[in-house]
């Protein structure tokens, strides 16, 4: 029926994108997009991956997400970071064609039958009473949805900051979204100000690359998909560093940025410091390493990734002379600031459904993150769910114990936010059991069943790991020095390569399924130790605190009931994580629930 959809999506970046995605797989699904140009380009770094955020891209890829073809397709460069650590935390960098990765989103998402784009600003959210929502546009026009997400990211009120001087903008160029905050205010919502910052764009015939630390692409290159894209190997990157000079002129017109005068009240990135930041901050070190990346193989511009700033455009140009290679550096566009409103991620549920409004959803930078991969991933999340509501099918929700999405929903909803949200490896507690390169065994099977992948991908997944399962077989059967193969596998300094110069056979495997067949033996004792912890924490976790009236519980702490009334967590592992819940307050609610079960069995939660 014209203008009624199953979903309606509000943004065409990298949630918006999953979201449609992701909904267009169970009906008829809408993304409404300012400029329908626009979906898919990268206002930052041109990149995908890196440490705790490329184990949400392999475990989109298991959850049949776009993002990781689109990043394999258009990747100029791979390389995995950490690879000399252990493999929980080795995680895969990805370079990328900017303006090819824009396009390549767009021509997937336009041959997607169940899905419309369509043109125009939202406005407005209205309740039908009955479940559904309309979404009103600034010029009047009203579309029909029964769920709506919104991903919108640093568009709801966004200024953007050039110094001291200020302009209406989501992003450079681009118009903001000047009423949607005012429509979730109205349905309820906390709104608060979040900042965040990009580097300036060199022209590349401008640097003297051989100054430069050259970082080579690995060989042969890398993928999230395992496919890698026919340009992967074809650039490097480059490596620069601040001087004194750079660190003087920054203390002397620290006075010029806008975050210092006071112009802006929103918080940034703690993970992503201006380079205003880490002068002011950081003044013990002398240097601050900065990388060059290239913007395509076919654009003119560099990215000087590590330089953000709010500073007028004018001492940009002075500062980034003073870096080694930069010294005649002409600047294309300038860095810059924005500021915009984000929701309070605490009111929503776990599938990130407003608590204030049901049926509306939000991801993204929106809620509070920072990042493509975590946006993304959040949009595949609230798209899946929606669409489930739509449809009238149960509702899944994922755990901490799941991976790196689990911890990244975990976190926004028990803890929220007060500055933009960063997916790191040290926010996982069991990252050894949940690495990118198990990402495809973990989730591909929920995947299928959820209706996010088809039975192809999940037999694919699983015939690779029969596979690793008889290079492993095969390790155990083999004999070196009178002991199994295996055994010499444990030891640190022992490689599979090692093993194979010496004789041992091994059933054809790839590369991944080597290194996964490597990892498994080599980490088998901590495997297990952490799966014994895992199992032990999911035991007392999984107690069900469904039904259970928080007001009425006796001995809860002040601001533990205030806490657990506000967050509503169903079990006792989500109610330990609510900051402000203290350990008394757990061991109040553990003894609520022996009472009100009579001492008898306990209500497990799945």
């Amino acid at each position: 029926m014209k203008n009624r959809w199953n979903v309606i999506v509000i943004g065409g970046g990298h949630a918006g994108i999953e979201a449609a995605w992701a909904a267009a797989k169970f009906g008829r699904a809408a993304m409404l997009v300012g400029n329908p140009a626009t979906i898919g380009r990268m206002p930052c770094n041109p990149s995908v991956g890196g440490p705790g955020k490329s184990q949400l891209v392999f475990e989109l890829q298991a959850l049949g997400g776009l993002m990781p073809t689109l990043a394999d397709q258009t990747a100029i460069h791979t390389r995995v970071l950490n690879a000399s650590k252990g493999p929980a935390v080795q995680s895969l960098r990805v370079q990328n064609e900017r303006d090819l990765y824009a396009t390549v989103a767009q021509d997937a998402l336009l041959s997607v039958p169940e899905l419309d784009i369509l043109r125009g600003e939202a406005a407005d959210l209205e309740s039908d009473g009955q479940g559904g929502w309309w979404v009103v546009t600034t010029d009047g026009r009203r579309f029909w949805g029964r769920s709506v997400v919104v991903a919108a990211g640093t568009f709801m009120r966004g200024v953007t900051w050039y110094g001291r001087q200020s302009r209406h903008e989501g992003r450079q160029g681009e118009p903001p979204s000047r009423y949607l905050s005012a429509a979730l205010e109205q349905g309820g919502h906390t709104l608060k100000r979040f900042k965040t910052g990009t580097p300036p764009r060199v022209r590349a015939d401008s640097v003297r690359f051989g100054d430069l630390t050259v970082i080579p692409a690995d060989q042969p290159a890398r993928s999230f998909t395992g496919t890698p894209g026919p340009h992967a190997e074809a650039s490097p990157t480059w490596q620069t560093h601040t001087t004194p000079l750079t660190h003087r002129l920054v203390a002397e017109n620290i006075g010029h940025s806008a975050m210092y005068a006071g112009d802006i009240d929103a918080l940034g990135a703690r993970y992503c410091p201006s380079i205003e930041d880490k002068i002011m901050r950081f003044a013990h070190h002398d240097r601050h390493l900065l990388f060059v990346e290239p913007e395509g193989l076919e654009t003119s511009e560099v990215y000087l990734q590590g330089f953000s700033s709010s500073l007028p455009p004018e001492l940009q140009d002075v500062l980034v002379r003073t870096l080694p290679g930069f010294e005649q550096a002409v600047i294309q566009r300038y860095a810059y600031a924005v500021e915009y409103d984000v929701v309070d991620s605490t009111e929503l549920t776990m599938n990130l459904e407003s608590r204030r409004l049901p049926g509306v959803y939000t991801a993204g930078q929106l809620n509070g993150t920072s990042g493509y991969e975590e946006a993304a991933m959040q949009g595949l999340v609230a798209g899946t769910a929606a669409a489930r509501r739509a449809a009238g099918l149960s509702e899944e929700t994922f755990s901490r114990a799941d991976g790196y999405l689990g911890v990244l929903l975990d976190d926004l909803m028990l803890k929220g936010c007060d500055e933009p949200f960063r997916m790191m490896t040290s926010r996982v507690e069991h990252r050894l059991l949940v690495r990118q390169d198990n990402a495809d065994e973990r989730l591909t099977p929920l995947a299928q069943r959820l209706g996010l992948v088809g039975q192809v991908q999940l037999d694919a997944v699983q015939a690779k790991y029969r596979r690793v399962e008889a290079g492993m077989q095969a390790l155990a059967r083999q004999r070196l020095d009178g002991k199994p193969a295996e055994v010499h596998l444990r030891r640190p300094e022992v490689s599979l390569v090692d093993l194979e110069a010496q004789g041992v056979q091994l059933p054809e495997l790839s590369r991944e399924e080597k290194e996964a067949v490597e990892i498994r033996v080599k980490y088998a004792g901590y495997l297990d130790r952490a799966r014994r912890q895992l199992d032990a924490e999911a035991k007392a976790g999984r107690l069900s605190l469904s039904g259970v009236d928080f007001a009425a519980v006796p001995s809860l702490s002040l601001e533990g009931r205030e806490k657990l009334l506000r967050h509503a967590p169903t079990t006792v592992e989500q109610a330990s994580r609510i900051q402000g819940v203290r350990h008394a307050d757990i061991s109040a609610l553990l003894v609520h629930l022996k009472q009100r079960q009579g001492g008898g069995g306990r209500s497990a939660h799945s």
